[in-house]
């Protein structure tokens, strides 16, 4: 292949301007903390370094990745240059914009930065060697359509390299009773409730086959199931 493969909106997806309201509301609430966002410390540090170190195996200079709710791009510019080229997307123009300073202030060959929506785009058939979904999958509007997507995405053989809270390990009252009454005073998007045994199911579903699942974190419990599956070819 000789140039990056390029994304196309799926033919269901409606067009801008008729955006549904649970995703026009979704982009909005993105772009309002995205200046927080990006200026927010990591939690777990090497939590978050032991997974970079995992990707970065995963990867070769020779693949072409894919990363979905990219955010402002930190962990994309961390990972582009161990590939041949990084399409990295987020659903709101308020983090992508910040992405574009980050990567002005820190040129970094063969990244690029879009937006796009996870739920409604087609990232090409089979165009990329990997694809990257870190702390996103939950918070997709369908986790089943979400994955059929970027399965399409990948070539034979390829991986999807995900982190995703799994938000059925935590205590019932934290998803069930404090995201609920986040989300009704604009402090919360909405999520999707499920366990890393859901999430690989789903995975399987869409022809994947599971390649390791592990935890990466360091202060106490860890819901942030790593999970890479490969799609078989």
């Amino acid at each position: 292949m000789s140039s990056s493969p390029a994304m196309t909106p799926v033919a269901s997806a409606a067009p801008a301007a008729a955006v549904p309201a649970s995703g026009a509301a979704r982009v909005r609430f993105w772009d309002r903390i995205a200046p927080k966002y990006a200026a927010d410390s990591i939690a777990d540090l090497a939590g978050y370094e032991t997974t970079l170190r995992r990707v970065q195996g995963l990867l070769s200079p020779s693949q072409y990745v894919l990363e979905i709710g990219c955010g402002t791009g930190s962990t994309a510019l961390r990972m582009a240059p161990f590939t041949r080229s990084l399409l990295a997307t987020d659903v709101s123009p308020a983090m992508i914009a910040i992405a574009h300073q980050r990567l002005a202030a820190q040129p970094t060959p063969h990244l690029r930065f879009e937006v796009a929506d996870a739920d409604a785009m087609a990232f090409g058939q089979g165009a990329y060697d990997a694809v990257l979904a870190f702390n996103v999958l939950h918070l997709v509007s369908d986790l089943d359509a979400a994955l059929a997507l970027l399965a399409q995405a990948l070539r034979p053989g390829g991986l999807l390299i995900s982190k995703t809270p799994c938000l059925a390990e935590m205590n019932p009252l934290v998803p069930h009773v404090a995201v609920p009454l986040m989300r009704a005073i604009g402090m919360a998007p909405p999520v999707l409730c499920f366990s890393e045994q859901r999430l690989q199911s789903a995975m399987v579903q869409q022809g994947l086959q599971m390649v390791c699942a592990e935890r990466h974190g360091t202060r106490g419990k860890d819901i942030r199931a790593f999970v890479v599956a490969r799609k078989p070819g």
